[in-house]
């Protein structure tokens, strides 16, 4: 918004009221806390843009140049030109984009020639701006009115006939910077060594006896020599100060030892964008299927919540053995989980961890759509997962150790930061890389003033998981993640789907009971093998181990001995290994040759030769069985006790009814019940809709017409040009002249809620009880019960 061609405002609410529509609507969208409550007028607005809240808010938005260009701006004297920041700070180009986006900001106001800072601005970078101290007003200011008279004099400057004066003519003299020039020049060695080294920053060093008495014919020291003249202060009896003037005089006339309106280059690695996509898309495959067996898992035996909330560490533990993770990696990946709304607490007395329905509606989607929804909580979560397993002080206690799913990882910076090191690698070129250092590096110049305490941890947290997720590969960002950043999550489940390895229906079955998977399976085939064996180690292929125990688990689950030889050679490449088939027919032959069921529990076979040696077996003693008949034994034990033990002998035992009938045990899969996604912790409000801005502007440009509204002249339009609802002759007749001459009115009426509102209205008719006029703040005629106006003000102006 360029203030070239505009009248110097007098304010800062002349400078908004003078903007477009579009403009405002602009600022309310950068500048969303002003949005909320909408306010009155355009002077409620400049009042509340400049309150320090709210102007804080704001300046944490901007980059390390921005910043620079607030800082020499409340540097130079009020008003300032754009050709005094210029010699205080370059290059042109660049500034002039720094004080647009302040005014834009309404952190600044005012032509070129008569630039302001916001009091709330100017009170926030006065105190240690760049590293300069305070001004000499401020540090002279400070000194009594005799070391002030003995300045003056050892300065050859004329007397002054109080405080205020000397101050100010030793500060007007301290700005002349050809007079510094000549005054240095004259400066002894260690001096000059002294004021450079403060120059750089901070501007305040320790000093002895800071206060004691030093005139120029008196001095001794280096530093003596520097106190004499008045170009080190003291602030307190131990510590001297370099006024500002002197400081930017030192650095060249610059406020700014480096100035910097560019953010850091980003060192580049680079690698081909094909192998980048496809790594990424390799682990991002793998991420979903971990994410869906962890919650399969849980499904059948949910880990329990800790009364302080969250996940144990021994309950993570196990979950990054059964996924073959790391530890971080399972806290990401049940992090992840969790922020999409797929696990949550169940709702008993003991609560556990268990997947929610939503979990199951999101099993049935594609790969691509399943990885987007959790890339994209992953990418809007507050929760930092790289908390996970530290330790500090929470509301919980001191040192407390920090689990998963817990109260203890929402930080409100966590989402901005995030897409900040993923907006750093968007900005490369495809298949390239960076350094860590470098993205905190060009995260800090973009917002210094935001997240300065996360921002290395986040950073590596960030790389991280986002390597583990799929969304990088190779530390290069993946190409379908560009649409999901810029909001086109469409393109980017587009994009991914063909990338994606497909699923295998056949596995290599070997000699020594194993079968290997080259590559990920169909969601079936690979049910059906964790169902018949034992995973035994992943990576680029999976290991599957058949043991007796794997095939009863099958058997006990309904499959039959054929069942599991038609899968072996449906879907195997290689013939059955014999040792194989022989293993599920052994284990299928004396399956279910032992029946245990309800008494206590009882133990009956066909075969009494068996019982005669269950009898017989020492580790069957806590079971205590005793024979009831030849094939039928009781025991003083629960079903499930039985059935354990005698598979731990080498049995294999099936559970059978109390009709007699063999039972199927399958897992049960439960259900936490229906719950909405964890909420987000925000720190500001989001930017507002379009039609929202709209609608603000219109009722803040009602409002301001409303206070700025001249009434017209009584008598103007051969009616009164104030009427009160006490006379509604007069009332309607002020009304049908304002139609007749297109003369807008200031409406005062109750609404529907019994609410005293006034608006400028621009009538167009009155008929039957009812006032018909256009009201700009709904952008529509509207109809007003006459009953309900309290009174009417003819105003000047044109309608619409």
């Amino acid at each position: 918004m360029s203030q070239d061609v505009r009248a110097e405002p007098r304010s800062l609410a002349d400078e908004l009221r003078a903007r477009s529509d579009r403009e405002l609507a602009a600022l309310l969208a950068a500048r969303p806390d002003l949005l909320t409550p909408v306010p009155s007028d355009v002077t409620a607005l400049a009042a509340r843009a400049t309150t320090q809240a709210s102007a804080q808010r704001a300046l944490e938005r901007l980059d390390t140049f921005t910043l620079q260009v607030v800082d020499v701006l409340a540097y130079l004297p009020e008003p300032a030109s754009l050709d005094d920041v210029l010699g205080l700070i370059g290059p042109a180009e660049a500034v002039r984009a720094a004080v647009d986006r302040l005014r834009e900001l309404a952190l600044a106001w005012g032509t070129d020639d008569g630039l302001r800072l916001v009091r709330a601005v100017r009170d926030w970078a006065g105190p240690s701006l760049a590293d300069t101290g305070p001004p000499a007003a401020t540090l002279l200011g400070q000194l009594a009115a005799d070391r002030l008279r003995e300045l003056l004099e050892d300065l050859g400057l004329p007397p002054q006939p109080d405080r205020v004066s000397a101050v100010a003519a030793l500060a007007d003299r301290f700005r002349d910077r050809r007079w510094l020039a000549e005054l240095l020049a004259d400066a002894p060695a260690p001096a000059r060594e002294v004021l450079d080294r403060l120059a750089q920053g901070p501007a305040t060093g320790r000093l002895e006896n800071a206060y004691r008495p030093v005139r120029v014919a008196t001095v001794r020291t280096p530093v003596d020599w520097l106190l004499a003249r008045g170009l080190l202060v003291p602030v307190d009896p131990d510590t001297v100060a370099l006024p500002r003037e002197v400081a930017v005089h030192l650095r060249g006339g610059r406020l700014h030892r480096e100035v910097s309106p560019e953010p850091p280059e980003l060192p580049t690695r680079e690698h081909d964008p094909g192998i980048v996509d496809r790594t990424a898309a390799g682990a991002a495959f793998s991420a979903v299927r971990k994410v869906e067996d962890l919650l399969d898992l849980w499904g059948e035996d949910g880990p329990p919540v800790l009364r302080s909330g969250g996940l144990g560490v021994r309950e993570l533990r196990r979950a990054a053995a059964a996924l073959d993770v790391a530890e971080p990696v399972a806290a990401l990946l049940v992090e992840t989980a969790y922020a999409a709304g797929l696990v949550a607490e169940s709702s008993e007395v003991d609560p556990v961890w268990l997947p929610t329905p939503a979990y199951d509606t999101w099993r049935g989607w594609p790969t691509a759509r399943r990885w987007l929804a959790l890339a994209e909580a992953w990418l809007d979560t507050t929760r930092l997962a790289g908390l996970v397993g530290s330790r500090q002080d929470t509301a919980g206690g001191r040192d407390k150790l920090v689990a998963a799913l817990g109260p203890d990882l929402e930080r409100v910076l966590a989402p901005e930061l995030r897409r900040g090191v993923l907006e750093a690698l968007a900005g490369l070129p495809p298949g390239v890389a960076t350094d860590e250092a470098a993205i905190v590096a060009w995260l800090a110049w973009r917002r210094p003033l935001r997240g300065a305490r996360l921002r290395e941890r986040v950073t590596a947290w960030t790389l991280r998981e986002a390597e583990a997720l799929g969304v990088t590969g190779r530390t290069a960002l993946a190409s379908y993640v560009r649409p999901l950043l810029a909001g086109d999550s469409d393109a980017a489940a587009a994009a991914l789907e063909p990338l994606l390895p497909e699923p295998l229906d056949h596995v290599l079955l070997q000699a020594d009971l194993t079968a290997i998977a080259p590559g990920p399976l169909t969601r079936e085939l690979a049910r059906e093998l964790a169902l018949a064996a034992d995973i035994e180690s992943t990576g680029g292929a999976t290991v599957y181990r058949f043991t007796e125990s794997s095939v009863r688990r099958a058997l006990d689950a309904g499959r039959t001995a054929a069942d599991l030889h038609d899968l072996l050679a449906r879907h195997s490449r290689t013939p059955v290994p014999q040792p194989l088939a022989y293993l599920v027919d052994d284990v299928a032959r004396r399956h279910g040759r032992i029946r245990v069921g309800t008494a206590s529990a009882y133990v009956r076979c066909d075969d009494a030769t068996v019982l005669d040696e269950l009898l017989a077996d020492r580790r069957s003693a806590q079971l205590r069985l005793r024979r009831l008949a030849p094939t039928v034994l009781a025991a003083q034990a629960p079903v499930d006790v039985v059935l354990e033990r005698l598979r731990t002998m080498g049995y294999a035992p099936a559970a059978e009814s109390a009709t007699g009938d063999l039972l199927v045990s399958r897992p049960q899969a439960r259900r936490a019940p229906a719950r909405p996604r964890p909420p987000h912790v925000v720190a500001e409000p989001p930017r507002a809709e379009e039609s929202l801005l709209a609608a603000a502007v219109r009722m803040i440009r009602s409002g301001d017409r409303v206070a700025t509204a001249v009434p017209a002249t009584d008598g103007d339009l051969g009616v009164a040009a104030e009427v009160g609802c006490e006379d509604t002759a007069a009332l309607i007749d002020a009304l049908a002249a304002a139609a007749e001459h297109h003369r807008p009115v200031r409406l005062s009426y109750v609404d529907y809620q019994g609410r005293s509102a006034t608006r400028i209205v621009y009538p167009t008719g009155v008929a039957r009880g009812y006032l018909r006029a256009y009201d700009e703040e709904l952008g529509r005629i509207h109809s007003f019960p006459i009953h309900r106006i309290r009174g009417v003000t003819l105003l000047e102006g044109e309608p619409p």
